[in-house]
């Protein structure tokens, strides 16, 4: 076969398995997603998209025989019977995400969203996964609608195939998701502009300032109403779609969660363990002559405390009282001269029911290195209260309050 290109980003990511495509009467491309409520499987994703980075071997064996090169494939034995041996068609490859990794090989074909028909795209279709998160997924692949920037082998995405293909009337495409569980449309991917009906008043806009993922400028963050001056120099900021939670740098994720009153999940098991056996505890340390004798037993429990808030938790994931979500402050963000409030019922998230529930901070550590970090990445927690533009011909992204 000939020489084929490879459909691959970080950012943003789709989901394919939409609940309907389809072409409307205004012009516009719509996509409605499906929703699934959030659980434990759902989290083990989000958190996974935010820490994992593993990587694929090729399997191929290539041996250089004399002056001709040797495509050596090793046989099995199947009890004598059967012989069999692992070739691939097409060019092989490997796509890193933040999720994880797969391996494929190379496919052009026609890609139908909607009523369009999108000729001759390049995508890789995967034949190993080795991610946790392509297992518990919903969704049968990744859509990528990032820059051509960080496209593996510089391909074409589709978005692009769509402007240059004539599909679209404006080279735009916005979000919408809705984030009342109760409803069965989980919002709307628009190709080619904006629906109104999607947000209330006006977008603000920002440019985009690197090429690659859709990354823009953002300015210091609130809590409550105080500054924290974390970025009021400015940090970097990307809008993905395909992360569930916000995440940021290490250092200052674990202010913000300490300012909203959430603790790690390690730490807050640990001190639930003193709380219940502290009794226990000390009578095992005095049999062992550990305290002091100038120290008392609250003393000693304090101190065991806090050692339990220096455990870390592995994932990095955070919780609060659900009982306490109403007294929680809100977060803002400032963008483009713009507050962008946050309120605890919008950051929090509420995994399982009644007593069963545990309430995740949206807040999670994800330390990108450099040249491509530190960055912030305002997942669906962000977009989900924030209708969001990405304006293709104008390079910038826009918010507005959504509908």
């Amino acid at each position: 076969m000939g020489h084929k290109f490879l459909l691959a980003f970080v950012c943003l990511w789709v989901l394919s398995s939409f609940l309907s495509l389809h072409a409307s009467s205004d012009g516009l491309v719509r996509i409605s997603l499906k929703k699934k409520k959030f659980d434990l499987d759902s989290l083990t994703v989000a958190k996974n998209a935010a820490k994992h980075d593993i990587r694929l071997q090729n399997n191929g064996i290539y041996r250089d025989l004399g002056d001709s090169e040797v495509d050596i494939v090793s046989l099995k034995n199947y009890l004598g019977a059967q012989y069999f041996g692992e070739i691939g068609i097409g060019k092989s490859c490997e796509i890193t995400y933040g999720s994880g990794a797969i391996s494929g090989f190379f496919s052009e074909d026609n890609v139908v969203v909607g009523d369009l028909v999108v000729k001759d795209q390049v995508f890789i279709e995967a034949t190993r996964e080795a991610s946790l998160s392509f297992v518990l997924a919903k969704f049968d692949g990744i859509l990528g609608l990032g820059f051509q920037e960080i496209s593996v082998e510089n391909v074409a995405p589709v978005w692009y195939n769509m402007v240059d293909q004539g599909l679209v009337s404006e080279k735009v495409f916005s979000f919408w998701l809705n984030r009342n569980p109760e409803d069965t449309i989980g919002g709307e991917i628009v190709f080619g502009g904006v629906d109104p009906n999607h947000y209330k008043g006006k977008h603000t806009y920002v440019p985009v300032t690197s090429k690659g993922y859709w990354q823009f400028e953002m300015g210091d963050f609130f809590v409550g109403n105080q500054s924290t001056g974390l970025c009021a120099s400015g940090c970097a900021a990307i809008a993905d779609s395909g992360t569930s939670l916000l995440t940021g740098p290490t250092a200052v994720v674990a202010q913000i969660n300490h300012a909203i009153g959430a603790e790690g999940v390690v730490s807050m098991e640990c001190k639930e363990v003193v709380a219940q056996y502290g009794d226990l505890i000390l009578e095992m340390l005095i049999a062992q002559n550990q305290l002091r004798a100038n120290e008392t037993q609250e003393q000693i429990l304090n101190y065991i405390n806090q050692l339990c808030d220096r455990l870390p938790s592995p994932m990095g994931e955070s919780t609060v009282d659900c009982d306490q979500i109403s007294n929680l402050p809100n977060v803002a963000f400032t963008i483009g001269g713009r507050i962008f409030s946050l309120s605890p019922e919008q950051y929090i998230l509420k995994v399982g029911e009644g007593d069963a529930a545990v309430c995740v901070s949206g807040f999670t550590a994800f330390d990108i290195p450099p040249p491509r970090g530190p960055l912030w990445i305002l997942g669906d927690v962000f977009m989900g209260a924030y209708h969001t533009v990405f304006d293709y011909d104008n390079l910038k992204i826009g918010f507005a309050e959504a509908a």
